[in-house]
């Protein structure tokens, strides 16, 4: 009973903070191959993909301070990300025409996802090629936290970023999320990545 009665108080304040003008983002769950994604759409874009039905709470927080608390519950606004999202998955899609919207990161942060959006399908890109192209070839280590920290991951395709040995490097969904979305773009991917002189070698652009 105490279950229904706060849930049909959160309703009431998720339908007058849209009729008040004070739903600044949008969000839903979505189904995918890879689990649920939580997925929040912004004034701008694509504000936050988030692997599980919640985002972190350094997400939200994140999201509170850059648009307010009227965060809710809203599929009509997140449906063109949620299709793009489905055709990706099924391999009917190659690029994201849905905006993107990385306010709330550092400056070094941002030139780093930038790079990485601009990864195409199927390539790869190493660490160290992300931070040359961002503006500090020794800052591997740092563009290494900046891309596993990526707000829109799959949108921002930072699994495209690998090790300079070829290994898999890291990733926020986990490693087998990682070899998933590869193996969509480039058939199939070793378990461990690819060796330092594997086939690939070509396409990491050290």
């Amino acid at each position: 009973m105490t279950t229904d009665v706060i849930a049909e108080a959160r309703e009431r304040l998720f339908v007058r903070a849209k009729r008040e003008g004070l739903a600044t983002v949008g969000y839903d769950v979505l189904d995918s191959p890879i689990g649920p994604l939580w997925v929040a759409m912004g004034p701008k874009g694509v504000a936050t993909i988030s692997f599980g039905r919640e985002p972190s709470g350094h997400e939200l927080r994140r999201l509170i301070r850059l648009f307010g608390p009227g965060i809710v519950p809203d599929r009509r606004r997140t449906a063109p990300a949620a299709r793009e999202l489905d055709q990706y998955f099924a391999g009917r899609r190659r690029t994201f025409d849905v905006p993107f919207d990385l306010r709330g990161i550092t400056p070094f942060q941002e030139r780093v996802l930038r790079t990485t959006s601009r990864i195409r399908y199927g390539e790869l890109m190493t660490y160290a090629a992300v931070a040359h192209r961002a503006g500090n070839d020794r800052a591997s280590r740092a563009t290494g936290a900046a891309v596993g920290s990526n707000p829109i991951p799959i949108v921002v395709p930072c699994h495209r970023v690998v090790a300079s040995d070829g290994t898999l490097g890291g990733y926020g969904g986990g490693l087998d999320v990682k070899r998933y979305l590869l193996a969509i773009e480039r058939t199939e991917v070793p378990a461990g990545g690819w060796p330092k002189r594997g086939s690939p070698r070509e396409d990491l652009r050290s």
